[in-house]
């Protein structure tokens, strides 16, 4: 097989519409939002990055990282979680919402995703608040582990989850080689 070069032919399936919304509530480890941007980049999701950050997202601070795709990215701040409802309303009216905590007993593979609809993850250290867990108890679901860990990465979590609903709707079933 050659050596791959940024003119080498990739598989690729076209961007669905309406696109999958993957939602971060105050995430606090920039490599994995940098990870995530990058998997929103490869799959035409935007990126809504909701309450506090823990790190900059300025030009300068991406620079410094190493993320040379932001610009790829459909990055959408929002205050609270309030705003982004109200955003995502208007954006997807008939977008779902789909909460990914590991202490729930639906399991995420069950969901019915539909396009529009949008994953939501919470924080790293102690994932989505109560709160939203009670309010929205009936869309939340869980990546099931085999192994004894507490939960798995949030950007593994975030790819598991987006390329299961990407799935889901037969967005990868045709493809075609492109650079």
């Amino acid at each position: 097989m050659p050596r791959s070069t940024n003119e080498t032919a990739r598989l690729r399936a076209a961007p669905i519409a309406p696109p999958f919304h993957v939602v971060l509530i105050e995430p606090e480890i920039p490599p994995n939002t940098g990870n995530i941007a990058r998997l929103c980049a490869a799959t035409a999701s935007p990126l809504h990055l909701v309450g506090t950050l823990g790190f900059r997202i300025d030009e300068q601070a991406v620079r410094r990282a190493g993320v040379d795709y932001w610009h790829l990215v459909d990055v959408r701040r929002h205050a609270d979680f309030e705003h982004f409802l109200r955003a995502f309303a208007q954006d997807s009216p008939a977008g779902k919402l789909h909460l990914f905590s590991a202490i729930s007993k639906g399991n995420y593979v069950n969901a019915g995703y539909e396009k529009g609809d949008a994953l939501i993850f919470g924080r790293e250290s102690v994932g989505l608040p109560d709160a939203l867990l009670e309010r929205f108890h009936d869309r939340t679901v869980a990546i099931p582990t085999l192994g004894a860990v507490r939960s798995l990465n949030l950007a593994n979590a975030v790819s598991i989850a987006l390329y299961e609903a990407l799935r889901q709707v037969d967005a990868l079933s045709e493809t075609t080689m492109s650079s």
